[in-house]
This record gives structure tokens, sequence and C-alpha cells, in this order.
């Protein structure tokens, strides 16, 4: 067995009314070097995943993930970069693909800047924002049927705490540019997006065909022992 550093991009997909599958890939030689069905996404998948690759020799140099925090921890003793593309659409999720008031559309522009900047200068856009929001976001309307009071603006709340949560994992590709770290997932998008094409093309094929089919493909960029 052969040592091989590697950085990971680790994702899970789902299947409409079919099953999920979570995937490691090696980044640069886009092999996908593991994958298992699952029905559920849980932490206890990315932890087993991690253990067979390993045992095969694999040493983990680097991981690129969509950012949930279980995730992060399975991978806690190597750098973890959160992908730009999925924490672009946790900010569409809760900011809408156009914002109305000032201060989502004022946070969505900065957002859009990941891939483009430094974290020196994200760190003091956000601040910045959030110096002038403070007391915006910090209103609060109560609720006539129950008496209870709630933050008025919680989805640009939401929007700007997952920049804050994540913030620690959206600059991880530039502070190790020798290790040639992926800042998104795409290159395991893109497998998946190619996979569910083919599965609405073959509508017709039974689940056993299906799963055959989705097995083939992708040990086709497979790493065998």
């Amino acid at each position: 067995m052969v040592s091989c550093k590697t950085v990971i991009i680790a994702d899970s997909t789902f299947f409409k009314h079919l099953y999920g599958i979570c995937v490691l890939r090696a980044d640069k030689t886009k092999q996908n070097i593991y994958w298992k069905q699952i029905d559920y996404e849980r932490i206890d998948d990315y932890y087993r995943a991690r253990i067979n690759i390993e045992r095969k020799g694999f040493i983990i140099s680097a991981v690129a993930t969509d950012g949930r925090p279980g995730v992060r921890g399975v991978f806690a003793d190597v750098p973890v970069q959160m992908c730009h593309f999925h924490q672009k659409q946790i900010m569409t999720r809760h900011l809408t693909t156009r914002p109305k008031l000032e201060a989502g559309i004022e946070l969505k522009k900065i957002a859009q800047t990941l891939g483009n900047t430094t974290e020196k200068k994200f760190k003091h856009l956000l601040g910045l924002w959030h110096d002038k929001w403070h007391n915006f976001l910090k209103e609060k309307t109560r609720d006539l049927d129950t008496g209870k009071w709630f933050y008025t603006h919680r989805k640009i709340r939401s929007a700007y705490h997952s920049l804050q949560t994540n913030l620690p994992y959206l600059f991880t590709y530039k502070k190790y540019p020798k290790r040639n770290i992926p800042n998104t997932t795409n290159s395991l998008e893109g497998c998946f997006s190619h996979l569910k094409e083919l599965i609405k093309i073959h509508r017709g094929l039974n689940y056993k065909l299906k799963r055959k089919m989705i097995d083939e493909i992708l040990s086709k960029k497979s790493t065998r022992f």
C-alpha cells in the first residue's frame, strides 16, 4: 500500500425517489476514491468514508466541503475549505436573488466578492456593514396573536451569522497555496449534475438498473485497490 497525500472534495447528493450517495473525490486526479449509498446525510457517513480511504493509503492534506459543521468536525485536524458556491447559495436562500432592503442588498454584494478578495478585506467590509446596521439587526416585532417578540429582520440576521460562522473556513485555500485547495466543490457538483441528468433521461429504468448505472459512472473515475 502506497501512501498518497491528497486534497479531498467531500459531499453528498440525493436522487429524487431513489437514494443518496456520499462521495469523496481526489481533487487533483478528479477520481472518485470513495462512494456509498445513503438514505440520509449523517456525519457518521463521513467518518466511515475517511476511515475507508485512509486504510487504502490516502493521506488527507486538506478538504473542500459544503460547510456543514459536523462534516468539518470529521476533518478538524486538516485544513478545511468552505465551498464558496454553497455559501452564496445560503445567502440567496436567506436574502433571495434580489433583496429589497438596503441592508440585504449591501450584504449580498459583500458575499459576492468571495473568490475575488482577501480574508482581511472581507472581514473589514463585513465589520463595517455590521457597525452600520447594528441597531437595525436588533429591531423586534411583536406577534399580535401570541404576544411574543421576534427579530424583525430574521433572514438578514441569519445571512450575516452564516458569513460570520463560516468565515474561518472561507479563505483556507489562500492560507495554504502550495496545497492547491479548491475554493468550491464544483468538480463533484458537476459529477452529481451529470448523474442526475442521466437518471432523468433514463427515468424508465427500474431501481436496480439505475443504481447499477450510477455505480458504473462513478467507477469510471475511481481508483480501485
